[in-house]
């Protein structure tokens, strides 16, 4: 296998790439407990996009780990995670966003978040912000109590744990260093990935 560049995503930003059936994105926690938010859609059909509903029915449970797909909203495989060093990441909640600061924080002003990374990433390929739903967040520590009540912990990830995910179509992609203090222990910290053929 031939490792493409390796690129580092600064704290609170975001960045979008193109991926080629076959190759396979792996994403690197290199300092620990930092979530990455991925979106993506097929490169030549963005109504086809990632979808947590569609991943998690045909799962049946709503940690993804090795072996396990990532669907898109018409049902065709986007991902499959074909390595996973941590095994615990989320995909029922919505990148966070300047509402969700306002909203569950009370905060007041700008805010940096995933979504508005997501939106300003993708954007040079024609993507805006009404398609980008639920994205697969990888490392993030979301767990559920028999209520049903959600909770955000810790992430697990320890400097250099990773995540490899095989491309099943050609798709745009976006990805995050996430910008919620929540998710990543009250600091901000980078995300690497590389492309490997």
């Amino acid at each position: 296998m031939t490792t493409h560049q390796w690129t580092r995503i600064a704290p609170q930003s975001g960045c979008s790439f193109i991926i080629k059936r076959g190759q396979v994105l792996r994403v690197v926690d290199p300092l620990g407990e930092q979530v990455s938010d991925l979106f993506a859609f097929d490169e030549h059909d963005h109504h086809c996009r990632l979808s947590s509903g569609r991943s998690l029915d045909y799962a049946s449970r709503i940690y993804l780990t090795t072996n396990d797909i990532l669907y898109a909203n018409n049902s065709k495989p986007m991902f499959t995670i074909v390595e996973d060093s941590v095994g615990l990441h989320d995909f029922l909640l919505t990148p966070c966003s300047q509402e969700m600061f306002q909203i569950l924080y009370n905060h007041v002003g700008f805010h940096p978040s995933c979504f508005d990374n997501l939106v300003n990433s993708l954007k040079e390929y024609g993507i805006s912000g009404h398609q980008i739903s639920t994205t697969f967040n990888i490392f993030m520590n979301v767990t559920v109590d028999t209520q049903g009540k959600m909770t955000v912990g810790v992430p697990m990830s320890k400097p250099g744990d990773h995540i490899d995910l095989r491309a099943e179509m050609d798709m745009v992609c976006g990805l995050t260093a996430c910008s919620a203090e929540g998710s990543n222990n009250g600091r901000f910290k980078p995300i690497d990935f590389s492309i490997v053929d």
